[in-house]
């Protein structure tokens, strides 16, 4: 899943263009705060509630749709870096993380994710904590690297692309809008 191409990936791509890749570490972190906050939610607060209450993807659903659509906005009228120029532009680090955290945190795909895959690696009636914290510590850290693998591929990216960084954000503009009409008009809970 953590591989796959997805909104964190868009933002990723587009922020390690616009920002340079040190400051996506933060956006990085963010998403896998957020994953570790539904991985333990999931799985020791609320994960057959969730899958029992439709209605609450939904709500997770439609948030994540309208950030999503905000971000697709946010970073089409960004200025995109002048690749030849050594200044960055501006944005805190808080700012990235919450994009991040956010990004994962309204996703429903990783609310689904947790309770259908997570469950299928841990045997509930030996030590499912420990089973817990060597899955979740093994997902967190791969999905760390690809996310900042994703950035470094960018980053690297932007200077074979050249001037083209304006077109970067427009390409990831429309497809975290796309992304967004696909989650709000396809997936059903």
């Amino acid at each position: 899943m953590f591989i796959t191409p997805g909104t964190p990936r868009i933002v990723i791509i587009s922020y390690s263009m616009n920002y340079g890749v040190r400051n996506c570490v933060w956006t990085a972190l963010g998403d896998v705060t957020a994953n570790i906050i539904q991985a333990c939610l999931v799985i020791f607060v609320i994960g057959s509630f969730i899958s029992d209450n439709p209605t609450l993807l939904n709500i997770f659903k439609w948030l994540g749709v309208i950030y999503i659509l905000y971000l697709a906005f946010d970073i089409y009228k960004s200025k995109p870096r002048d690749i030849n120029s050594s200044e960055t532009l501006q944005k805190s680090s808080l700012s990235f993380f919450k994009d991040g955290f956010l990004v994962a945190g309204t996703s429903p795909k990783a609310w689904m994710f947790f309770p259908f895959i997570f469950p299928q690696f841990i045997d509930f009636n030996s030590n499912y904590v420990a089973q817990f914290l060597i899955l979740i510590t093994t997902y967190v850290i791969l999905d760390f690297l690809s996310l900042v693998g994703y950035a470094v591929l960018a980053n690297k990216m932007i200077t074979w692309v050249k001037a083209k960084a304006k077109l970067i954000n427009t390409i990831s503009a429309c497809v975290l809008i796309v992304i967004a009409l696909i989650i709000a008009f396809m997936q059903q809970y």
